[in-house]
Order: structure tokens, then C-alpha cells, then sequence
């Protein structure tokens, strides 16, 4: 029995031998791998070695505990030595999930790394999609202390960035947003370039005691600030605007082409136009500005390319911040959250390529100028949006704002990507990877699918924190229903994980209130209820929004040159939906019958909605009245030939729609009758398609010029568009006069 108790002790002792010399081989290289995690942390090798003897001295704690070795003792030796691996071990249940989900293309492995130097606390930032990769990390971790001390001379509390974002919503404003109709407090303001303002603010629900929750003193939370009125900026200061020291150096000369267009010196910095603008898009509330012209399309783009750079710059600078005083302690706390539930913060809608490459190109001057950073895949992106230019024709020249719209690539299938660093612009980025994403609605429409496909994916617009609709009448002529389709995905839970740290996630966004968060800012070149209707139902920001509201003084009526007679008839209807019916039955009992005399042959009936149309050509194919028809899908040769049957009066009607009008401004001649089925979208287009009727359009055989009328049936819905063809005054006298019927003859006042 003694030889054997000798033995087995004996064995024991040495097999306790090779165990600690594993032991120290595998503390050796973990050491080793370890202390390049670290040094790629911290880049300082004094930082490194104190990090390193920290941890020497927790390896030499568990080391002292094992001092009685039993048979017992000899099954949980492994058990420890396991503990102190996990020390060193990031326990990510983000990174969990996303496994279990199949979705790892946003975690990338480094070559000769172990399981435990790819878990620690540096490396889970560096992989997550929100955090920066290393290239990027070294960009920025040169100038982060400069930066950081530069703002810490700045009140960056009030900053409008921080305001907006930092803070939860008070249950009480919650209720309000919730609401429908919202309660709001409206504030007109008149300002001098922008005009008639109307600035909505959402204004908080008093809850009962009951509803109410009970903190106690050590729980008094800090909710985000009521929205404030926003005034115009005078002077441009730099501190008071918060802007980026990055792009303020860049301003003047990125901005020069609209400052030498105004006339303005080099030293004005901003237009007054984007003055005014930027004092509301800073202020972080919803805007919809329906005056955008070929003009001030520059300006426009200008300053809302500001205000995204510098968003994403101060939040960049943000989780930095907060990654370098992460790796400086182990708790986590609400004061670091600072992101969304996926990466990309900003997207931009623009109808075709051409206006997309013009976006990406402001955004360049704005954060890479010439020879100050990089621009990754620009020969590409080169390639790809430019060229595709609609040749003009020279014989019989098309508008000049055909030519201003549809001048460089026209393309409306595109979707792109760009990631913003402090030196470095990315393109081509996927999506996940991205800070902003630039769309048009038909790109984004094929990504995000339709209810019971396969392929479809929508979870990049969960954290979108401004979204940006330039030329959104354009929208209108392509596809009204990809925008309502892409505005109905905003916000909705992530189906994955793709790579999200939940420990830095706004709170905000986890409770799913990001819809009240996200600033959207509309242009466009006329005023229409179906994209007012959008911001009132779609956008729900808290910090209310600002419409501009400058009624028309003077209608495209006064470019009319015909002399024709022009009867506005008013339908009565209840509702918009009830007007659809209404119109169809006013058309076909009160304005058909008269048009099918054959004195009103060459007869031309403009229709803006394609249903309508469809309705109309449905009804005359089942009446068999003799038509030709020309639409947007309309082929070559049947556009030719339905445009020489009603010149020569082989058809009595001609069925015309107003996107293709939009899309091809044809120039139809023999026009002796017009029926605007419902006003024009675009002003201008009720006086370009009157003055088609001039004698040098018409059939010497066609009839007499005496026997010409035009007709425009209306109800109250359609008094904004009205009021762009006849000015706001005379709308106004329509819409209060008795009689349903009004006439006006050209050069009247």
C-alpha cells in the first residue's frame, strides 16, 4: 500500500511537471499573440508593456491558489487554467447570434491569430460594422486627440447633433408623436429668401397620474429638449454653427461655383439661399422646399451635402471617443451608446445617375479636395456614372428645361455606397459597411422586393437618421409607388444581426421610436399634395418641420399666345378618392358628348394619371369612338403612327399622357381641341401644350381657326395645381365663386 500511495505520488508530481511546463509554453505564445492585440490597440510600446504586466500579475494570483494538489484538485486544475483563458476572452453575443443566424460576412479572421486574440475587447470593435477597420482606425486615431481637444473647447451640450440625438423622448411627447391628427404648435415666419415658412412643432400629451412612471430621486433621467424655432444665420461662425473643423477649411472653395454665380465674394462663405437653408437643416427638423430650380439646384445640393458630412463626422468622432475610453475600462454604460442598429445613417434619393454623380462629386470637394485624401474606386465610378446622354435634336429643339433635366446619364437603376473616413472616401462599399447610401427608387425598390419573394432585403434602412429626396416631382412622373413602398421599410426590425454591438445601440433605437428620430428633407420643383402627404404621414421627426408656403402670384396662364377661349370646370366631390369617380362620370355625361360632334374633331385629351387613362381608353374601345393613343408605353412606330392619323383627321381623339409628355415633350401638331382631364403636374405644361395649337401646328384642312376651345375639368383637391396655371388669386375667386363654370380669354388680367 505505501509503494503504491509512493507511485501513484510520484506520478502525479510529474505529470503536475509537464502540465506546468505546458502551462508556461501556452502562457508564452498567448502572451506573445496577446501583446500584439494590444499593441494594435494602443500603438505605444510603453502602454503595451504595462498592460502586459497587469496581466502577468493576474496569471501569477491563479498560479499562487494552486498550493494543495489532490486527485480532485488535479481534475479542476484544467478548470482554472480555463478561467484565466477566459480573462483574456470577449464574451460577444452579438457575434453569437450573428453565427446562429449564418450571417458572418461583416466579422473578417486574421491570418496566425488564435480564437482568443480575435475575441478581445479591440478586435470585436474592430470587426463590428459600426466601428472603424484598421486603415480606417489608424486615419483617424492620428488626430483624435487634436480633435478631441478642439471640441472640448466648443459646448458640444448644445450642440444641435448631440441635442437631437443623445437623449430619449419624454413618455408624454411619445403619446403626441403617436397621435393622429398630432397635436402641434404652428408658427408662421416670414424670412427674405426663402419666404412664407410654417414651422410645426409636436407639442407633449399631458398624462393622467396613473399612466405616468414613478422615478425616485436617484433615478431622475435627462429626456431630449423641446424643438426650438429656427432663425436665420447673419454672420457664419463656425462654433456657433458646430461645424466640423475637417470641412471648414473646405467650405470656400467647394462652394465657389455658387458663390461666383451669385456675384458674391469668395470670403461670403455661404449664399443667402443656403444660409437660410442650413439654419433649418442644422436644426435638425424635417423641411420641404417646392421652389427648387435649374438655378439654385447647386445650392440646394450644396447644402444638404454640408449637413450630411458633417453629421457623419460628428459621429465618427463620437465612437471614437468612446472606443478609446472603452479600452480603458471593462463596464459599458448608457454615455456609450452612440449607434443604430446597423451602420448606414444617411440616404439620398435622386431620380437618375446624373444627379447621383453630382451628389458624390459635392461630397468629395467637401471631404477630400485635391490632394488631401484619397477617393477609392473614382475611375469607377467615373465610368459608371457618366456618359448615357439623350442626344438632342437640333431641328426642332425640345425645352429648354427638357434639356437642363435630361442633359448626362439618365440612368434610373443605380444604388451606391460610400464610407466616410477622416482622409478617405470609399465607394462602392456594401451596404452593411456604409455610412451613406445613394439611390434612386426603382434601385432601392428592386433590393428592397415585395411581400413573398425570396431574395429581398430591407434591413438597412433600420437606423436611417436623415433621409434626403432631391427633385421628389421627378419621382412622381417615374413611379410614385417605389417611393410609398421604400417610406413603408424605414425602421422595421432587423431580420439579422450583421455584426451590431447591442451594447452601443442607442436606447432609442432598441425601443424602436428611431421613426422619430430620422430628419427627412424634401425638393422640389412645384408643390404637390401627394408629397405634402408624404411628410404629413410618413414623417413623424420630434422636432417638428418647416414648409415652404409662397402661393403663385402669377400662373404659366400669362405664357399662353393662342387666342382660345379656356373653360375651367369645377366637379363637386368629397373626397380625393370620391373625385376619381366624379370626374369620369362629369367627362363622359357633360364633356364627351359635345367633343363627338365632328365639328370638335383633332381633339386632344391630356390625362396626368396613367389610371385614368387606362379608364378612358377602356371606356372608348367599349363605346368603339374612334382614338389613337400615345403613352409611356408606347413603341416607336406606334407613336408615329397615331400622331399622323390624328393630323390628317383620321382619328377623332388623341389620348395623351403626361409622362410621356414628361419623358419625350412631343411637339403633336394639328391640335385644335384640348381637354385637360385634370391640370397639369407642371405649371408650364399647360401653356407649352396650349401654344401647340399655334396656326404653324395645324392641318390647313383640319377647320377653321375660329372653331377652338380648351377645357380643364377641377375639383377642390386639384386648386394647388390650378393656382399654378392661373395664379392664387384667381384660384381663390374660382374656388369661393358659386358657378361651377369659368372662362378665360388670353391677355386678360
Amino acid at each position: 500500500m505505501g509503494k503504491g500511495k509512493k507511485f501513484s505520488s510520484k506520478k502525479r508530481k510529474a505529470s503536475i511537471k509537464v502540465l506546468s511546463k505546458k502551462k508556461k509554453y501556452i502562457n508564452k505564445e498567448h502572451e506573445g499573440k496577446n501583446k500584439k492585440a494590444i499593441f494594435n490597440r494602443y500603438k505605444d510600446k510603453q502602454k503595451v508593456e504595462e498592460e502586459l504586466v497587469k496581466r502577468r500579475q493576474m496569471e501569477r494570483r491563479f498560479q499562487n491558489q494552486q498550493t494543495v494538489i489532490s486527485e480532485s484538485e488535479e481534475e479542476t486544475e484544467e478548470d482554472s487554467y480555463g478561467q484565466l483563458v477566459s480573462c483574456f476572452k470577449c464574451n460577444d453575443n452579438s457575434n453569437m447570434v450573428a453565427e446562429s443566424d449564418g450571417d458572418t460576412s461583416g466579422v473578417e479572421s486574421d491570418d496566425g491569430m488564435n480564437d482568443t486574440a480575435k475575441c478581445s475587447e479591440i478586435e470585436h470593435n474592430e470587426n463590428n460594422d459600426h466601428s472603424l477597420d484598421d486603415e480606417e482606425s489608424s486615419d483617424e486615431q492620428e488626430g483624435l486627440m487634436e480633435e478631441t481637444v478642439k471640441e472640448n473647447d466648443v459646448d458640444t451640450l448644445n450642440d444641435p447633433f448631440t441635442k437631437h440625438l443623445q437623449y430619449d423622448l419624454e413618455d408624454e411627447l411619445i403619446v403626441a408623436l403617436s397621435n393622429v391628427p398630432q397635436t402641434v404648435k404652428e408658427t408662421s415666419k416670414r424670412w427674405p429668401v426663402l419666404g412664407n415658412l410654417v414651422i410645426s412643432i409636436p407639442q407633449s400629451v399631458a398624462l393622467s397620474s396613473k399612466t405616468k412612471p414613478k422615478f425616485s430621486l436617484l433615478e431622475e433621467k435627462v429626456y431630449a429638449s423641446a424643438a426650438t424655432v429656427p432663425h436665420v444665420i447673419n454672420n457664419i461662425d463656425f462654433k456657433q454653427l458646430y461645424l466640423k473643423p475637417q470641412i471648414c477649411t473646405n467650405l470656400v472653395s467647394a462652394n465657389k461655383n455658387n458663390l461666383v454665380k451669385r456675384d458674391l465674394e469668395l470670403t461670403d462663405i455661404l449664399t443667402p439661399l443656403q444660409k437660410e437653408l442650413f439654419a433649418i437643416v442644422n436644426n435638425y427638423q424635417d423641411l420641404y422646399y417646392p421652389e427648387r430650380t435649374f438655378s439654385n439646384a447647386d445650392e440646394i445640393r450644396f447644402t444638404y451635402c454640408l449637413h450630411i458630412v458633417n453629421h457623419m463626422l460628428k459621429t465618427r468622432t463620437k465612437i471614437l471617443n468612446h472606443n478609446a475610453k472603452i479600452a480603458k475600462r471593462s463596464d459599458l454604460s448608457e454615455d456609450y451608446q452612440d449607434q443604430g442598429l446597423v451602420r448606414p445613417k444617411v440616404l439620398i434619393i435622386v431620380p437618375f445617375k446624373d444627379a447621383a454623380y453630382r451628389v458624390v462629386k459635392t461630397l468629395i470637394d467637401l471631404v477630400v479636395p485635391k490632394e488631401a485624401g484619397q477617393v477609392v474606386n473614382k475611375n469607377r465610378f467615373e465610368e459608371d456614372f457618366t456618359g448615357g446622354e439623350i442626344i438632342m435634336p437640333t431641328k426642332n429643339p425640345k425645352p429648354e428645361d427638357y434639356e437642363l433635366l435630361f442633359s448626362g446619364n439618365t440612368d434610373d437603376t443605380f444604388r451606391l455606397g460610400l464610407t466616410l473616413t477622416k482622409k478617405t472616401l470609399k465607394l462602392y462599399t456594401d451596404f452593411y459597411s456604409s455610412d451613406i447610401l445613394v439611390a434612386s427608387p426603382l434601385g432601392l425598390r428592386m433590393i428592397v422586393g415585395a411581400e413573398g419573394e425570396e431574395h429581398r432585403d430591407y434591413d438597412f434602412l433600420a437606423s436611417i437618421e436623415v433621409l434626403i429626396m432631391d427633385q421628389a416631382d421627378v419621382f412622381l412622373m417615374q413611379n410614385w409607388d417605389h417611393l410609398l413602398h421604400i417610406m413603408d421599410h424605414f425602421h422595421l426590425q432587423p431580420k439579422k444581426t450583421h455584426g451590431t454591438d447591442f451594447s452601443r445601440v442607442r436606447s432609442w433605437a432598441v425601443n424602436g421610436w428611431a421613426k422619430y428620430y430620422r430628419q427627412t428633407l424634401v425638393f422640389s420643383s412645384v408643390a404637390l399634395p401627394e408629397i405634402k402627404s408624404v411628410l404629413n404621414r410618413k414623417c413623424q421627426n420630434y422636432a417638428g418641420k418647416v414648409l415652404v408656403v409662397n402661393p403663385p402670384e402669377v400662373g404659366s396662364i400669362q405664357q399662353v399666345l393662342v387666342q382660345v377661349p379656356q373653360l375651367f370646370h369645377r366637379i363637386n366631390a368629397t373626397s380625393p378618392l370620391a373625385a376619381v369617380d366624379a370626374r369620369f362620370e362629369y367627362f363622359i355625361k357633360e364633356i364627351l358628348p359635345k367633343q363627338r360632334d365632328t365639328l370638335m374633331s383633332h381633339t386632344l385629351i391630356y390625362v396626368p394619371s396613367y389610371f385614368d387613362f387606362v379608364r378612358i381608353r377602356n371606356y372608348f374601345k367599349k363605346e368603339d369612338i374612334g382614338f389613337v393613343q400615345i403613352c409611356e408605353y408606347s413603341k416607336d412606330a406606334k407613336i408615329a403612327r397615331a400622331r399622323d392619323m390624328f393630323f390628317h383627321t383620321e382619328a377623332h381623339f388623341l389620348l395623351y399622357s403626361e409622362r410621356v409628355h414628361f419623358f419625350r415633350r412631343f411637339r403633336i401638331k394639328g391640335i385644335r381641341h384640348i381637354i385637360f382631364y385634370q391640370p397639369p403636374t407642371y405649371p408650364h405644361f399647360y401653356s407649352e401644350i396650349c401654344n401647340l395649337m399655334q396656326e404653324s401646328n395645324q392641318n390647313k384642312y383640319g377647320g377653321s381657326d375660329c372653331n377652338m376651345t380648351l377645357t380643364v375639368l377641377y375639383c377642390k383637391y386639384d386648386l394647388q395645381r390650378v393656382a399654378g396655371a392661373l395664379g392664387s388669386a384667381r384660384a381663390a375667386n374660382m374656388a369661393a365663386a358659386d358657378k361651377a363654370v369659368h372662362m378665360f380669354v388670353t391677355g386678360d388680367k
